[in-house]
């Protein structure tokens, strides 16, 4: 399985296949993979010592990541499903992080449901053991949300991802929102996120769209 991947100056870590949301531009449609990183579908979930093995193979060995994180530029909780359906995991995983490469910045990319997923408040959880948080905003609204990214959580999963990201903001030191452009979401839709990620005190990326 492959549950730690390089891309780029990130290594990437894949929790889970499980996502609640089906969003019609996924990638998880277009095939096994992204960026060379192999079969990304899991056969099973692996376990949390499982992830910090496969975290250590590339950590642990190198001796400028050990004095500040220097081979890698980030790690980042994102696989082909959501990081948060398994937060107990990732926060395990990202205490063991902090630990062996203290100097390394933790992203987490997410949907921004874990707190449907959950039943609770979630955000707290990662003070202290993330330093950026990139949501999946998608929509400049609830309607157009629910139409392309249909959550099984229903139409009031807009909602709740934009309480979130705002309670994010307040424990995290950075927190994203992100869009996929055209065709996806036209420039003028593009302008709303905006305004709706800087009124939550984030800031809003725009993905290329790479297919579905």
């Amino acid at each position: 399985m492959v549950i730690a991947y390089p891309v780029r100056t990130g290594l990437y870590v894949n929790l889970t296949n499980r996502c609640p949301c089906a969003c019609d531009f996924c990638l998880r449609k277009s095939g096994p993979g992204v960026y060379g990183s192999g079969e990304l579908w899991l056969e099973r979930e692996p376990t949390a010592d499982e992830v910090v093995a496969a975290v250590d193979g590339f950590l642990v060995p190198s001796a400028a990541t050990k004095a500040g994180g220097a081979a890698f530029a980030e790690l980042v909780f994102c696989g082909y499903g959501e990081p948060t359906e398994r937060l107990a995991e990732l926060l395990a995983v990202a205490r063991h992080v902090r630990e062996v490469a203290p100097g390394l910045p933790v992203r987490v990319n997410t949907n921004g449901l874990a707190d449907l997923i959950h039943g609770r408040a979630t955000a707290n959880d990662l003070k202290g053991l993330v330093d950026v948080v990139s949501i999946s905003l998608n929509a400049s609204d609830a309607d157009e949300y629910f139409r392309i990214c249909h959550p099984k959580f229903g139409p009031g999963s807009y909602a709740a991802m934009l309480a979130y990201a705002k309670a994010c903001t307040a424990v995290v030191p950075k927190v994203v929102m992100t869009v996929v452009g055209e065709p996806v979401t036209s420039p003028a839709n593009q302008e709303k996120c905006r305004a709706i990620a800087e009124s939550l005190g984030a800031t809003l990326r725009v993905r290329p769209f790479e297919g579905a």
